[in-house]
């Protein structure tokens, strides 16, 4: 891959984009599948897929410097052994539960997920039913009251059953976090504890397929391409440590209605597009 200019560019954009859509309930791999369809790197397929998994490393690193102090199991008091926090370690252990279903249906299932659903159609559909399916939610969600409001709430049972949902996730325009925030909202986790488990969630997956994808693949690049991956990542990075402040912000006040708008509007759209071109 050369070091063009506007190869940079594009990179740089679907970093930004990539930061953006992660953690957003609008589906990052969506909206990446679209711009590559009218922005594509000039580079070979197995290479864009390889740079699509590792800006993602990027997003998951915003997640940890974001929420460390919420997810380190440990705390260190001047030079005495390490304390262990046992409710974080006890919250972890209920996001390896709620990993199981994932992994295993990935595992089995993710080759031909990629060579069957990957189209602007199948992404169309998700991005809209999934729109609707949050609009429903919300509006079902204003006459309850959530019956667990913090992490510490969340048990084995709730952990499995948001894990479930995450399955869902595996079509291509679901939205990893989509799926887990509306499964959350829906058994009566509060939208805060919600995300903040949906981004703890998200560090093992998105690590694990990560993982995958790269020894599939390998780990010989050229000077150029190398460059390429570590700037995307490092955009992806950057745009997702805001966007991230923004969304916790954002969930304070507001409900994911809007989201569920924008998600129907641009499945719309890419349904239009694809019928004209």
């Amino acid at each position: 891959m050369t070091l063009e200019l506007a190869e940079i560019l594009k990179v740089i954009f679907l970093g930004i984009v990539e930061g953006i859509t992660e953690w957003l309930p609008i589906s990052s791999t969506g909206h990446m599948l679209i711009v590559d369809e009218f922005l594509q790197l000039n580079a070979s397929d197995s290479f864009k897929e390889m740079f699509f998994v590792i800006i993602q490393l990027g997003a998951i690193l915003a997640v940890l410097t974001s929420f460390w102090k919420k997810m380190f199991p440990f705390q260190f008091k001047d030079k005495s052994q390490p304390v262990i926090k046992k409710e974080i370690f006890s919250l972890w252990f209920k996001v390896v539960v709620a990993c199981i279903p994932g992994a295993v249906i990935t595992l089995l299932f993710d080759d031909y997920i990629e060579a069957n659903f990957h189209t602007p159609i199948v992404i169309a559909t998700t991005l809209i039913i999934y729109g609707i399916g949050f609009i429903i939610v919300e509006n079902w969600n204003k006459m309850r009251i959530p019956s667990i409001t913090n992490l510490n709430e969340i048990t084995y049972k709730t952990a499995w059953l948001i894990g479930l949902f995450q399955v869902l996730s595996i079509i291509p325009g679901t939205s990893r976090s989509g799926a887990t925030i509306i499964g959350a909202l829906i058994i009566g986790v509060s939208r805060v504890a919600a995300a903040e488990f949906t981004f703890f969630l998200a560090v093992p997956v998105m690590f694990g397929l990560s993982t995958l994808k790269i020894l599939k693949f390998g780990f010989v690049f050229t000077a150029s391409e190398l460059f390429i991956l570590v700037l995307g990542m490092a955009v992806a990075f950057i745009v997702s440590v805001a966007v991230i402040k923004f969304l916790m912000s954002f969930i304070k006040k507001h409900d994911f209605k809007a989201f569920g708008w924008y998600r129907i509007v641009l499945g719309i759209a890419v349904i239009l597009i694809t019928t004209i071109i």
